[in-house]
């Protein structure tokens, strides 16, 4: 039977791979929240999307030598179109200070605790 859909000599084949270069993108991505996946358990948190994102803008800040406040975490996020309210990334920043994973600096920024930051490099 004669299926249209199926190229029967290679012409109609697609040109372009499939396979772009955000596949191994989100490869990376993966593996580098699984060692904030493995972070917040050593912690005894549970792992949620906003905990990700939010340990996540923190560790790219620093790889740029910057400190984000609260302000700077949401705006980060919403860059990244990840929309979540302003409320809701300075209640995760709060739980997370609170629970020693990360820690308010003097200038009202965050940044990651020394004993999670050992965590993360051990992992």
């Amino acid at each position: 039977m004669y299926n249209s859909q199926l190229p029967t000599d290679g012409g109609n084949a697609p040109k372009k791979s499939s396979i772009g270069v955000g596949v191994f993108e989100q490869r990376a991505d993966r593996q580098g929240n699984e060692r904030i996946r493995f972070l917040l358990k050593s912690f005894g948190l549970r792992t949620s999307l906003i905990r990700l994102k939010v340990i996540d803008a923190l560790l790219t800040a620093a790889e740029s030598d910057r400190s984000l406040g609260v302000r700077g975490v949401h705006t980060h996020l919403l860059e990244l179109d990840i929309p979540l309210s302003f409320l809701s990334v300075r209640e995760v920043l709060k739980r997370l200070n609170s629970e020693g994973v990360i820690v308010l600096n003097a200038d009202k920024s965050y940044s990651l605790d020394p004993r999670a930051a050992a965590v993360l490099q051990d992992h």
